[in-house]
């Protein structure tokens, strides 16, 4: 686990205040450690990445922050889906595989 001087260390652009703000509006899921201090994972390093890029660099708006996280949200979750996908295929017999992709194809082209 990290803790917000580790995190700033790590992405030093994010302002402390923002990342506050940030918990403050579930745009990032940190927890509490029994001290009370923030405590934050990897991937809560990639958010702050993320959403540094969005709110400092690219200067996304307040109000469409919400929007644009639960597409970026949706996105990633349909790359884990399919990823899970194409490992269970790999599991399966050769002729179930090919018979699997040839139908995922023709639909692609539909």
């Amino acid at each position: 686990m990290i803790r917000i001087e580790e995190l700033l260390g790590l992405v030093p652009e994010a302002p402390q205040a923002e990342i506050t703000l940030w918990i403050e509006r579930c745009w990032l899921r940190a927890e509490r450690a029994p001290d009370g201090a923030w405590i934050f994972t990897e991937v809560d390093v990639a958010r702050v990445r993320l959403l540094t890029e969005l709110r400092i660099t690219l200067e996304v708006a307040e109000e469409t922050m919400p929007v644009v996280l639960s597409l970026i949200d949706q996105l990633y979750d349909a790359r884990r889906t399919v990823k899970a996908l194409l490992g269970a295929l790999e599991t399966q017999p050769a002729p179930v595989r090919q018979a699997v992709l040839a139908r995922a194809r023709s639909q692609g082209s539909e």
